[in-house]
């Protein structure tokens, strides 16, 4: 008889694995810890925060929306990044706390 209980939901796993593939670049891993400290920024302020040009940050910040990671909402000429889901940024916490950050 099988120890085996359960399968792994792909359903979910596949969700995380996108999410993963989402965020996996420094200049996006940047974006989530410049809208970590300061919750919800225009794309210039994302810029200067991140010496990054505004058409690599809008590609960035494009995939990150399409995948759900980042919301956005426009006022006047401004368009406003936030994240959808600050617990997202636990992966920082989590991978250092496992040591694969030396």
């Amino acid at each position: 008889m099988s120890k085996i209980k359960s399968k792994p939901e792909v359903g979910k796993i596949k969700r995380v694995s996108e999410v993963l593939k989402a965020i996996a670049h420094p200049t996006r891993l940047n974006i989530l810890e410049a809208l970590d400290l300061h919750k919800r920024l225009t794309v210039n302020e994302l810029m200067q925060l991140t010496d990054t040009t505004q058409s690599l940050l809008s590609n960035h910040l494009i995939k990150m929306k399409d995948k759900g990671v980042l919301k956005s909402e426009r006022d006047g000429k401004n368009i406003y990044y936030e994240l959808v889901d600050e617990h997202l940024l636990n992966i920082f916490t989590c991978i250092e706390e496992c040591h694969l950050i030396s």
